[in-house]
């Protein structure tokens, strides 16, 4: 099933992003997100389903379709606002129009002409209505009517009662052409400070987005055809190269394997989350993970996309997600325009009724037309999730989905991964002891290399990057078993191992890495890890706002105990195998809200269970895959940034929806009781907008921690 992403002009509200929706899902599309904010629209195309079919049906409804390769090409010089670009054409005719208000003080007879005033007002009109005319229009007939509907109403109904009083020569007092212009260009001039103070959000993604690219490990040889192992960004690869890929890494491009095999994760391309099993000469997609296993393998196409980029597409399309919070807000968005149309008519009839007059009672329910504002419930959630996400992707921390923001609110304990997330993960070796007399120290060396060099284990790397050599031990079979340490075969059928206590049971305890022989320890490691400086701090800031931290590693307890006395962390849990691990995020979550932060392999089904799931940019990518929340740059010192960011959007939210309700609770009965002309509730709707907008860009300098 193939995820389509496209960017569609023209939506500016909720009731358009619901059309769209509606259309989109009664065609038999799945998963669809759209985000009215930046228009983007998602969904998972279904076999029966036909993109240039869909895309006429999507532009029938009076939207326009920009396909993904124009969707993310950044243009070098970025085109005037429509909104802009409406609201400065209109703008002149406007304010000639206004100007006979100044009749009293300046005398200007001949702006008083029906006619004169017709002139003016017909190009604002006519401009007008070829943007919120259609869109009412397509709104109407597809069952979902949009905030258009109420301005090309408005506008219309003072437009025409004008035009009729000009005729028939009534008089200045039945002409409000500038009432007409003015609802017209005012609403363009809110339409357009609402995108352009959603704008920058986007610009902070697609910077992200180009700085990102995956390295790969590349296989040469020198002149003595020794295997030489060294790493290059993705995009450099070509067509022939061969690559080492490593269990937890993603597949940099299109391959095919010559050596080994693994279980491949393909879920980021085909959807399907169950491992395929590959061997040799079998083909592997770009962009998936090597969910267990080791092979080489040749580059049979370019690379194309990175693991951050998909996963900064993930953000973009976070933005269209809809929290609990939301889902109050757009039933009543689904209902609000027809509940304002009988509104109206009731105002003009109790007005008619009470004042014994026309013309006022169709300037209030005008005025009640425009001064509603359905939008501002329908972006509430959107606009602060834009900028909460924008500022987030800023800073360095990449939320996958909006949900999470909301969860954090509620995380009431933060469990911590031991080694690369509260530790540097750049280990040195401290010492080592090889207790089996036939072998000596270069063989050791060797047989550590040549098992750990095809780890992705942080002190696997340290060892294999400390002993490399080129006299490799030629393996018949290796693979990584998950939470234990390296397996091997050599070609006489004797199994090598390096891992964990788990792998010499019995034997002296207390060191990092145990090498076995056929099940027989020979030999001992112990590295130094250094703790992240930043640590100590982090803990500090969550138990002072009374989060509980817990301690929740594989490592052994004597290393547990010292790293939580360090840092500050009052409970631990050591030793545990990826199982324990997930079994005890599964208790805590149940207890209470919990985040982990955690980045390897063995943490990705703890990461996945817990109520948000937080991972290092340096972390295994299943870690990075499996999380929520991927933390760049200063990694964990921006952790309590992320979880403040989460608070604070959640706070926007509820501020702007308390905003979008209150004023259509008072505006609407202000507007009925003739205390607003059109003209001051089309001022007045369009700013509503706009204090919403600058409310959720406040998110962009608040202070969140």
């Amino acid at each position: 099933m193939e995820t389509v992403n496209w960017k569609v002009e023209g939506m500016d509200c909720a009731n358009c992003a619901l059309a769209i929706t509606r259309y989109l899902e009664k065609q038999g599309m799945q998963q669809v997100k759209v985000n009215p904010v930046v228009g983007d629209v998602v969904f998972d195309l279904v076999e029966v389903g036909n993109k240039e079919i869909l895309q006429k049906g999507i532009e029938s409804l009076g939207y326009k379709v920009v396909q993904e390769t124009a969707a993310v090409t950044e243009q070098t010089s970025r085109p005037v606002n429509k909104f802009l670009r409406y609201t400065l054409w209109c703008l002149p005719f406007t304010l000639v129009l206004m100007l006979h208000m100044l009749e009293p003080w300046v005398h200007l007879h001949w702006l008083m002409n029906g006619w004169v005033q017709f002139a003016l007002c017909l190009p604002v009109f006519l401009i007008g209505m070829s943007y919120f005319g259609k869109s009412a229009w397509n709104s109407i007939r597809n069952g979902v009517p949009n905030m258009n509907v109420l301005v090309a109403i408005g506008a219309t109904a003072a437009f025409g009662y004008s035009l009729i009083g000009t005729i028939a020569n009534w008089g200045p007092d039945f002409l409000f052409y500038e009432t007409a212009a003015t609802i017209i260009t005012l609403v363009f001039l809110g339409n357009y400070m609402e995108e352009a103070s959603i704008h920058k959000t986007q610009v902070a993604l697609q910077k992200l987005a180009r700085k990102q690219t995956v390295m790969a490990t590349m296989i040469a040889f020198d002149d003595q055809h020794q295997e030489q192992l060294f790493p290059i960004e993705n995009i450099h690869l070509k067509n022939g190269d061969l690559v080492l890929i490593k269990s937890g890494e993603q597949v940099p491009t299109d391959c095919k394997i010559l050596w080994g095999q693994a279980s491949v994760n393909e879920s980021i391309i085909t959807g399907e989350s169950l491992p395929v099993e590959k061997k040799a000469k079998d083909l592997l997609v770009g962009g998936s993970l090597m969910a267990d296993g080791n092979v080489k393998a040749i580059v049979t196409a370019e690379a194309k996309h990175s693991v951050l980029s998909n996963i900064i597409d993930l953000v973009k399309k976070a933005q269209g997600d809809k929290p609990p919070v939301q889902v109050m807000a757009d039933r009543i968005s689904a209902i609000f325009v027809p509940a304002v149309l009988i509104i109206a008519l009731l105002t003009f009839i109790g007005n008619y009724i009470f004042l014994q007059s026309f013309t006022p009672a169709l300037m209030r329910s005008i005025a009640v037309l425009v001064i509603a504002c359905p939008c501002a419930m329908g972006l509430a959630t959107p606009a602060a999730i834009a900028v909460g996400l924008g500022r987030a992707a800023r800073q360095g921390i990449l939320f996958r989905n909006a949900r999470s923001l909301e969860q954090f609110k509620d995380i009431q304990q933060i469990v911590f991964d031991k080694t690369g997330t509260l530790t540097t993960g750049d280990f040195s070796i401290r010492r080592y002891s090889i207790l089996d007399t036939t072998i000596n120290d270069d063989q050791f060396k060797r047989i550590v290399y040549s098992l750990e060099k095809y780890s992705n284990h942080p002190i696997a790397q340290c060892i294999a990057r400390t002993w490399k050599t080129n006299d490799l031990v030629r393996w018949r079979k290796v693979e990584e078993r998950k939470g234990i340490g390296m397996y091997a075969v050599d070609a006489d059928g004797n199994t090598w191992m390096a891992g964990s206590q788990k792998i010499a049971t019995g034997q002296e305890g207390g060191h990092n890495i145990y090498i076995t022989q056929n099940e027989k320890l020979i030999g001992w490691i112990d590295v130094v890890d250094e703790i992240r400086p930043e640590a100590k701090e982090v803990v500090a800031y969550f138990q002072n706002q009374g989060i509980k931290t817990i301690l929740l590693s594989g490592d052994r307890k004597e290393h547990c105990a010292q790293l939580a006395e360090a840092v500050g962390i009052e409970e631990y849990l050591a030793e545990q195998s990826p199982e324990e691990k997930l079994s005890t995020i599964a208790m805590l979550t149940a207890s209470k809200p919990t985040a982990m932060v955690g980045d390897g392999i063995n943490d990705a089904p703890a990461l996945a269970k817990a109520t948000v799931g937080i991972s290092l940019s340096d972390a295994s990518q299943v870690a990075m895959q499996t999380a929520d929340v991927v933390l760049m740059n200063n990694g964990l010192a921006q952790l309590p940034l992320a979880i403040g960011l989460g608070k604070h959007t959640y706070i926007t939210i509820k501020q702007n929806l308390f905003w979008a309700f209150i004023y259509n609770l008072i505006a609407i009965p202000v507007a009925a009781l003739g205390f607003l002309s059109p003209g001051i509730a089309a001022l007045t709707m369009g700013f509503s907008d706009v204090i919403l907008a600058i409310n959720s860009i406040r998110l962009f300098i608040k202070k969140v921690v």
